[in-house]
């Protein structure tokens, strides 16, 4: 179904993220992990077979692709419209509508199909995916996730013979993800080749067929699921993966050592224009050196209440106070810091090196030193000269968290710092958060990642309908209640 003989490519005039020799072949109907480190390939593979590359993006390009019988340096990427869907990273880089049902019939449009099918296959999907509840919505009011879930029911509406997914669940929640998987499940069982580049493992383990690990642009290891699963548990961390096991995973971090809260939450409630109520008489405090991971399906109000505590929502009611005193959602803004979702929205200066100097303090500017020690811990010394726009997105995250570490905020909220990161990166950001609480700073993050989960977190916090429906810490007594959550 596809071949990839001999392939050679590096982008425009640079040698990064190249490609060196590399041959590969998939069966029909097979499904296979494309794993390894940002940066190794596992991207351009994808491009490779959907047409992207050499069409798309430009550079020296050599070998040959073959994708259910066309070449693809002679077939353009419309031509494969049929045979090869895509989902990407960034849902909003493929979205072309303002509202959902339109961007789920935009690629049957495209394809000049009769309106009565297109309309047939719109319910279809809704149907298949169980998002019949996103239909007929703004796009731009979606959330991360349901941005990925309209993404993917785009592509799943052309019922093409291959799929290639990059990264899908990285804006997703436990339920969407596995919702994802069973979608997954019932492609291969009708016989759909599946391709999929991805750091979060666990919920492929009974998907997949193979394991391709990649690394420095060649491919290093074809396992079938079995013979990974029979390594030693030390040589797959030493890979730089995430587990594919979630059994082997548990709480790490440490529990703060017992102080007054120094953040009180009393009665928060928020809304929109429409009167909508998103929170609900949110009121809980926190202490020194807490890590506290906020958990919700989509929708339930996480980034909102994250927006709010640091004074960025202005439909807004109820107290925040640190230290006995209370803070308007103005004074706020220079206590509380948030590292967003899609970080490339807070970046603003021409290099890696002036958005740590840009993230300032009122009182003083970071120290070169500070801003040499803060790239050296994200590994992102080698990057300090590149634009941020730039970056990959799991680079732009890091600097998003790096301008996080250099402002000196009392308070610090991430929302999803772990999206798009391979694990190595993942444990510089563990290390980065235990930083943070062992200089008393308080921290938040939103996540659906397990992994992350359980290496930084030491209290959960649980959002439903804009509530906080359960708050416990995160010890080995309590590790269950995480485990159900996200089984």
């Amino acid at each position: 179904m596809v071949k990839i003989e001999n392939v050679t490519f590096h982008y425009g005039e640079t040698r990064e993220q190249c490609l060196h020799d590399v041959s590969m072949h998939i069966k029909k109907g097979e499904c296979v992990l494309l794993c390894g480190e940002s940066g190794c390939g596992k991207t351009t593979i994808t491009r490779l077979i959907n047409g992207l590359i050499p069409h798309f993006y430009e550079g020296e390009f050599s070998g040959k692709v073959i994708v259910a019988g066309h070449d693809i340096a002679s077939t353009q990427p419309d031509a494969l419209a049929g045979t090869v869907g895509s989902v990407f990273q960034n849902p909003r880089s493929q979205f072309f509508n303002l509202d959902t049902t339109g961007e789920v019939a935009f690629g049957c449009e495209n394809l000049g199909l009769p309106p009565a099918e297109i309309h047939k296959r719109v319910n279809k999907t809704a149907a298949g995916l169980g998002i019949e509840h996103l239909l007929d919505r703004d796009i731009f009011a979606l959330s991360g996730g349901e941005k990925q879930l309209v993404a993917i029911a785009s592509a799943y509406a052309l019922s093409p013979e291959i799929f290639v997914f990059d990264e899908p669940s990285s804006n997703l929640d436990w339920n969407a993800v596995g919702e994802l998987a069973k979608l997954m499940l019932k492609l291969k069982q009708a016989g759909k080749t599946l391709i999929i580049a991805e750091h979060r493992l666990y919920w492929l383990a009974e998907l997949i067929d193979r394991l391709v690990y990649m690394k420095n642009g060649r491919i290093e290891n074809d396992w079938t699921v079995s013979e990974f699963l029979s390594l030693p548990e030390r040589e797959q961390t030493g890979l730089g993966l995430r587990a594919l096991n979630p059994n082997v995973l548990h709480p790490t971090a440490a529990q703060p050592e017992q102080s007054n809260p120094f953040m009180r939450v009393s009665g928060l409630s928020a809304w929109y224009k429409r009167g909508e109520i998103v929170l609900r008489d949110i009121s809980f405090a926190a202490c020194p050196g807490e890590v506290i991971a906020i958990l919700g399906g989509n929708g339930a109000g996480k980034t909102t209440l994250a927006r709010a505590l640091c004074g960025l929502h202005n439909k807004q009611s109820g107290e925040v106070s640190l230290g006995g005193r209370r803070l308007s959602a103005k004074s706020r803004a220079g206590t509380f810091y948030l590292v967003m979702q899609e970080s490339g929205y807070q970046l603003f200066t021409d290099s890696v090196e002036n958005e740590m100097m840009l993230s300032r303090s009122r009182r003083s500017r970071p120290s070169a030193e500070k801003v040499s020690a803060i790239l050296e811990s994200l590994s992102l010394t080698d990057f300090k000269d590149r634009h941020p726009m730039s970056l990959s997105g799991g680079q732009k995250q890091r600097t998003a968290i790096g301008t996080a570490m250099a402002h000196e905020a009392e308070v610090l909220i991430f929302d999803e710092p772990s999206s798009g990161l391979d694990y190595g990166n993942m444990r510089r950001v563990v290390a980065v958060i235990e930083q943070l609480r062992s200089k008393g700073k308080t921290v938040f993050i939103i996540t659906h990642d397990y992994e992350l989960l359980l290496a930084a977190c030491t209290r959960v916090l649980i959002l439903e309908g804009g509530r906080i429906r359960i708050d416990f810490p995160l010890t080995k007594d309590n590790f269950h209640k995480v485990k159900e959550i996200f089984s």
